[in-house]
């Protein structure tokens, strides 16, 4: 590719379909309205992430048209490294969402400690939270090294190779929870009756293990196309491996009573002798 003839970073990065792009913004919106409104009826944690999520999908899939529509125009490096970052740091949001629904849905139902040392390890939310920004961080520094000419060099992609695969792993120890919380669920309470409770709070086992299903198949997609791009961004492989899995795993935590109160939470954590974080 010459240096010396504008880029058109659109079709670089198998940015095509506009209508695309446009849809996908238009589908966040009332997510980001029904989280916003939760995230002040009903304050919590997830609520308030979830709402800052899919404001920066907003964002992204709206920079993504406008680079789709303005691709003719030349040279448009800022507008593709704002909405590469914006994908790259929205991603923690969701997953930390997922992460932090399963141990406090776990809390709720009063279930012990893990012997397991690797269980609980996992369970450390500061730690979990502190290789999320790390993976987060080498995400992002790669992608706002891309080059004029649409190169990227190799400590870059080093990096991001490297943020990829701490993300899949992050994602495996979260979907190794919500399974091993199902299976306790199932064993402990299969006669119970729970025909009063709110369908979130019912299903809350099969909503997080579709949505847990749903994360994994987008990191598993990321780090099996790591290294061939033109396959990871074409649009008719980003969209039903990346784009389609997050917005469907968003629609799951808006499940009626799968997110437990705040005061239920605190209640909780106090007699246990733990704090919301």
């Amino acid at each position: 590719m010459s240096s010396s003839h504008p880029v058109n970073f659109a079709e670089a990065f198998g940015y095509h379909s506009e209508a695309a792009a446009i849809l996908f913004a238009v589908l966040y919106l009332p997510l980001f309205c029904f989280f916003c409104f939760q995230s002040f009826a009903r304050p919590t944690y997830v609520h308030v992430v979830m709402a800052v999520f899919c404001a920066i999908r907003i964002a992204a899939f709206v920079l993504r048209s406008v680079l789709v529509a303005v691709a003719a125009d030349g040279e448009k490096l800022g507008l593709l490294i704002a909405d590469q970052v914006l994908l790259g740091i929205g991603y923690f949001g969701l997953l930390y969402s997922a992460y932090t629904l399963v141990l406090d849905i776990e809390i709720m139902l009063g279930r012990p400690e893990s012997p397991n040392p690797i269980i609980r390890l996992a369970k450390n939310r500061h730690l979990f939270r502190l290789v999320s920004v790390i993976a987060v961080a080498l995400v992002v520094v790669s992608t706002s090294a891309i080059k004029s000419d649409g190169s990227i060099s190799s400590s870059a992609k080093t990096q991001r190779d490297v943020g990829v695969v701490i993300f899949l792993v992050l994602t495996a120890f979260q979907a190794l929870q919500t399974l091993i919380l199902a299976k306790e669920e199932i064993a402990t309470s299969h006669n119970e009756k729970r025909t009063n409770e709110r369908f979130g709070s019912r299903h809350a086992m099969s909503i997080l293990l579709l949505a847990s299903v749903l994360l994994l198949v987008r990191e598993i997609f990321s780090v099996a196309t790591v290294n061939n791009a033109a396959k990871q961004d074409a649009e008719h492989f980003w969209y039903p491996f990346i784009a389609l899995p997050e917005i469907l795993a968003t629609l799951c935590f808006t499940a009626p009573g799968l997110v437990p109160r705040r005061k239920e939470l605190q209640q909780q954590y106090s007699q246990d002798g733990l704090s919301v974080v």
